[in-house]
């Protein structure tokens, strides 16, 4: 597919306080976007320098726009602000910290013509700044997005495109979530009818997480989420005080490279800790969490 006579094209990225990986982001995008496609980045009230880093972008590109969101923290409530501003007849978001392929986009686009998908996942392959065990852990766990499709029926929003008619039909994504939004929305479409598609070969880069107080804090935010979503969505996700069943992290598939016995001990260890995180995350909401009635529930 010729990227001239592909649809208009938004892509949407939300940040905040995150200059090094929007600065990241953009330098991959400028160089892979035509100028007749928007590159949206919604920033979510940072108070470091990435506003800046991204006037930078826009005083050079004349296709790369600042939104700001302030009003609400979350990273729906950015890509929210993005739909409802891009102009484009296919949505693509990507993450703040990400890079893509050459061909990511036109791969993409492909895809979605031969499989007539509505909703489309990409590829994510996490890549290790610093060879930490918590990174090595990480990179192993994250991101099986077509097994995500093919049970769950939806994809990570750090690698998702979306015809507009989608969310004209079944609303934009749930800011009141702190996670879990894109499962809660993916799900939505597929209840709606729309064909979800996997593009194998278009791929994006997300850096694996290689503290163990980052995948930490990540495993929480995911354990309040699903409580979240008890909440909002009980006939969906189940009554509120009665967690999932532990499932573990997730793999990647990717078990090529032998680890030593010790390394899977601790990796062993690592899962068990992060699946703590979740449960605590989980109850932490449950106890002290409450519906937020100050932002409205997603429309159309």
């Amino acid at each position: 597919m010729d990227m001239l006579d592909s649809p208009a094209i938004s892509v949407i990225v939300p940040v905040y306080n995150d200059f090094g990986g929007i600065s990241d982001t953009l330098g991959s995008l400028t160089d892979r976007i035509d100028q007749d496609h928007e590159i949206l980045v919604v920033d979510n009230g940072s108070t470091d320098d990435t506003r800046e880093a991204i006037r930078d972008y826009t005083q050079d590109h004349g296709h790369i726009h600042l939104l700001v969101e302030d009003e609400i923290q979350g990273s729906y409530a950015a890509r929210n602000k993005g739909i409802q501003h891009a102009d484009g007849n296919v949505l693509a978001f990507v993450d703040a910290d990400e890079t893509v392929d050459d061909n990511w986009l036109e791969t993409a686009l492909r895809a979605m013509d031969e499989q007539q998908a509505d909703y489309l996942g990409c590829n994510v392959e996490l890549t290790l700044p610093e060879d930490t065990l918590v990174g090595r852990y990480n990179a192993r766990t994250g991101f099986p997005v077509e097994q995500y499709l093919e049970t769950e029926h939806y994809a990570p929003t750090c690698a998702l495109l979306v015809r507009r008619e989608v969310f004209e039909d079944v609303g934009t994504f749930d800011s009141r979530l702190v996670s879990g939004g894109d499962r809660e929305f993916g799900e939505r479409v597929h209840e709606a009818g729309y064909e979800q598609g996997y593009a194998e070969d278009a791929t994006v880069y997300h850096p694996a997480r290689t503290s163990f107080d980052t995948l930490a804090s990540k495993n929480f935010r995911v354990g309040r989420g699903f409580c979240q979503k008890q909440r909002y969505y009980p006939e969906r996700f189940g009554k509120p005080g009665i967690p999932p069943t532990p499932s573990g992290s997730g793999s990647n598939g990717d078990d090529d490279e032998p680890e030593s016995a010790l390394t899977r001990v601790a990796f062993s260890l690592l899962s068990i800790t992060m699946l703590a995180c979740r449960g605590f995350g989980y109850y932490y909401e449950f106890l002290f969490g409450e519906k937020r009635n100050d932002i409205p529930a997603p429309t159309n």
